[in-house]
């Protein structure tokens, strides 16, 4: 037969379950067994799904109350001090003040987040571990035990997931001097120990997740492996070593030969790479096939699939496994619950619960024959074949203005020191210059009042009324607290990237598709099937309607092309450069429109640049060119006058540096606190010649930072950067935070920018004023 197993499924639940538990225990409203209740039935219920589909295994250790890195960090204990002393095991409250800074309302051993970052180039965001130089490593967290033994009372066979060692420490941080690989011999007993652990409880294999197999490591660290995995394999339970998110290329001999019992391929992102390692691989080992995209949501070609796997199943006979080609952790759950997709559309699509299926009818194809599931293969080749001929996909005239730009369509009319001075000529902003990322609190009453117009119950006029209430608020809050730049609020939008998805031609939305980002954060990517362009102006009434409301400059704010790009589910029949193009004209006119509307400053968000950035060098320099021409080219159409901000978050930025500085933004905000600055040493060492906001803090913490803590960090951005090129700004958006916080926090932020001008201790807006308002 051949084995079916998935390398991990979405933790959220058909109705995000687990992100309400989440939030309701972490504002005191329930305790830890109501948590522990939800979790306990989403992880049977995803089991189940697993089971129905015909897998061999269940999956467990996949879940996670907040984020996988974090869970192995506190199963190893790593806990930095800040978080309180931990006693024999890392408690539920320590975990979340890891990753909030508070665990409860109240806390009192509330401190800074861990560090928040991308996990490889997808949009998941991983807690940072933090090691100190002399890091020891004990068995802290007994949460996966626990799961194996719900999963085994279940009635599962139980294939287990562990980040493995090097990809562990690949992945954290050394607090101060210190080498990270020289901590592997004191971690690889503790590994050990939880093997050891795990097969008594009768797990059948270890899933060993090494993803960063698909970099470019140092000889050091590739030469690591071998001997670590030695010390490894005699624990009394085979190993599956896991890699996924590219091609293994130079580490392919590496893996190959890894004293292991079988090793994943991700085979969609490097398909060529299954026929060199069943051609290596030992005769006793098993090579797992991932062949089921885990990262997109368009139908597999399954002939295709077979004509490649039917002669490697005549090769390998049993060893060869099915998968999909990483965790569906990046897919939405399920896609019966898309009730209101046309059924043209949903049939070209595949959520994680339609993957499990894939994989359950090329299994049987390849034990009993295709004609065995002729009928499922004949619905799967009818889908593909609609979608090629679909007149949905192409738009000629997009094509056509494609095909019409010209050189110059990228380029600003000026070099970014002589627009400089006719902006400061009209914005005459005081130095430290202070404003927000984009959005503010969605409060309850907001999210009522979009899901009371979607669903018919309020009229376009009240439904405007309502978000034009809101923005009235937040401009004046902005303006009681001494802001120097507003923002609108965006109100009106659920979601950076589905606002747009929502009114762009060749996008869909899904009503239930959601996708965890980090913790209960989720988001509902747009599915890209066709040509984009704007059918109508998307922004510009909103935010119009705010600049009327005040003399203040209101920054016009967008998501740029990249990040549109990146954070949806992108049609794989066009190469992503010319979808970046198409959006980014798209673009170029709301951002001429907004500035023929008398909007000046227009911020053009681009928090996925660094993420999107291929993993290995090799490809990195084709990926930059067409990455920086598409923020040009939705940018550069504007008057000098006219101040282009971007935003990026959560990234590191040395390697991309001067691309950032070929986007030729004016200005440019990044994600900072967290890493107290340590981000904007790329930026001082490269002398970057535009303005710089770096977060002064963690908006992801519901932790209001002290003036002078903010003071602090602001005087080790002005010892990098000219302070006369320096913005004030918090780390990103506050749409997840809620007013008393934001409003507290914003005051500190206005006070510190005063006390780095010389104003002395004057504050903001006076407590009594913001009370009063």
């Amino acid at each position: 037969m051949t084995t079916l197993h998935t390398l991990g499924m979405p933790r959220m639940g058909a109705a995000r379950e687990l992100k309400w538990a989440l939030e309701a225990y972490w504002k005191g409203e329930t305790e830890a067994a109501a948590l522990e209740d939800t979790a306990r039935e989403l992880r049977r219920r995803h089991w189940a799904l697993q089971a129905e589909a015909g897998l061999d295994f269940v999956t467990v250790g996949d879940f996670s109350l907040y984020d996988h890195v974090l869970d192995m960090s506190c199963r190893l204990g790593v806990v930095p001090e800040r978080f309180g002393p931990v006693g024999e095991a890392v408690d539920l409250d320590t975990y979340f003040r890891m990753a909030r800074g508070r665990a409860r309302p109240d806390d009192p051993r509330a401190t800074a987040a861990s560090e928040l970052t991308k996990w490889f180039d997808t949009n998941y965001h991983y807690l940072v571990p933090e090691l100190a130089p002399r890091q020891a490593f004990r068995l802290a967290r007994g949460d996966l035990f626990a799961q194996v033994a719900e999963a085994r009372a279940l009635g599962h066979r139980v294939k287990a997931v562990l980040l493995g060692p090097l990809s562990f420490l690949w992945l954290a941080k050394i607090k101060g001097e210190g080498d990270k690989l020289a901590l592997l011999d004191g971690l690889l007993p503790v590994y050990g120990e939880m093997l050891s652990r795990l097969a008594a409880l009768g797990v059948e294999w270890v899933q060993m997740d090494e993803p960063i197999l698909v970099l470019d490591l140092p000889a050091a660290w590739r030469q690591a492996f071998e001997p670590a995995y030695h010390r490894l394999q005699a624990q009394g339970v085979p190993l599956l070593l896991a890699t996924y998110f590219g091609p293994l290329d130079e580490n392919l001999t590496t893996a190959v030969r890894l004293p292991v019992a079988g090793l994943h391929l991700d085979a969609v992102s490097a398909p060529e790479e299954l026929e060199r390692v069943a051609d290596w691989l030992e005769p006793h080992k098993v090579l797992s096939a991932g062949v089921i995209d885990g990262r997109n949501v368009w139908r597999a070609d399954l002939d295709a699939l077979l004509d490649r796997l039917e002669p490697l199943r005549a090769r390998l006979g049993e060893r060869l496994w099915l998968a999909p080609s990483c965790s569906l952790l990046h897919v939405p759950l399920d896609l019966a619950l898309e009730t209101q997709l046309d059924d043209e559309l949903k049939s070209w699509l595949a959520f994680a619960r339609q993957k499990l299926a894939e994989l359950a009818v090329l299994g049987r194809a390849l034990r009993e024959g295709r004609a065995a599931v002729a009928e499922k293969l004949a619905e799967s080749r009818a889908a593909l074949a609609a979608r090629r001929t679909s007149r949905r996909v192409v738009d000629p005239a997009v094509r056509a203005r494609q095909a019409a730009v010209r050189p110059e369509d990228f380029q600003r009319a000026s070099p970014y020191a002589e627009r400089a001075g006719r902006q400061r000529a009209w914005l005459r902003l005081p130095a430290y210059p202070t404003t927000t990322i984009g959005s503010f609190p969605q409060t309850a009453e907001i999210r009522a009042a979009r899901r009371d117009y979607k669903a018919g119950r309020l009229s376009a006029q009240e439904y405007e009324a309502r978000m034009r209430a809101a923005i009235r608020h937040a401009v004046e809050v902005q303006e009681l607290l001494g802001l120097d730049v507003l923002v609108h609020g965006e109100a009106e939008r659920n979601d950076m990237v589905e606002y747009f998805g929502e009114q762009l031609a060749g996008c869909a939305i899904t009503a239930h598709g959601w996708v965890q980002s980090y913790g209960s954060r989720c988001v509902k990517p747009p599915i890209i099937y066709g040509d984009v362009s704007r059918p109508a102006p998307m922004t510009v009434a909103w935010i119009t309607y705010a600049q009327s409301l005040t003399p203040r400059p209101v920054k016009g704010m967008l998501t740029g092309p990249v990040t549109l790009l990146k954070w949806s589910f992108v049609r794989d029949d066009l190469p992503p450069a010319e979808v970046a193009q198409q959006l980014a004209l798209a673009l170029r006119d709301e951002v001429r429109d907004l500035e023929a509307a008398g909007i000046r400053v227009i911020q053009v968000d681009e928090p996925a640049f660094r993420e999107a950035l291929p993993l290995r060098q090799a490809q990195r320099a084709q990926y930059l060119r067409w990455a920086v021409a598409a923020f040009r080219l939705a940018t550069a159409g504007v008057d000098d006058a006219t101040q282009i901000h971007t935003h990026m978050c959560y990234s590191e930025f040395n390697d991309i540096i001067a691309s950032i500085a070929e986007l030729d933004a004016d200005v440019i905000t990044i994600e900072t606190a967290r890493s107290d600055m340590e981000l904007l040493e790329a930026f001082a060492q490269f002398h970057y010649p535009n303005e710089i906001g770096p977060g002064v803090y963690d908006i992801h913490s519901p932790n209001v930072p002290a003036v002078e803590d903010m003071e602090r960090l602001l005087r080790q951005a002005a010892a990098r950067i000219p302070p006369e090129r320096l913005w004030v700004n918090p780390d990103c958006g506050l749409k997840t935070r809620a007013w008393p916080e934001v409003e507290a926090a914003l005051a500190n932020m206005v006070e510190a920018a005063r006390r780095l001008r010389g104003a002395g201790a004057s504050g903001g807006a006076p407590a009594a004023a913001l009370e009063a308002y």
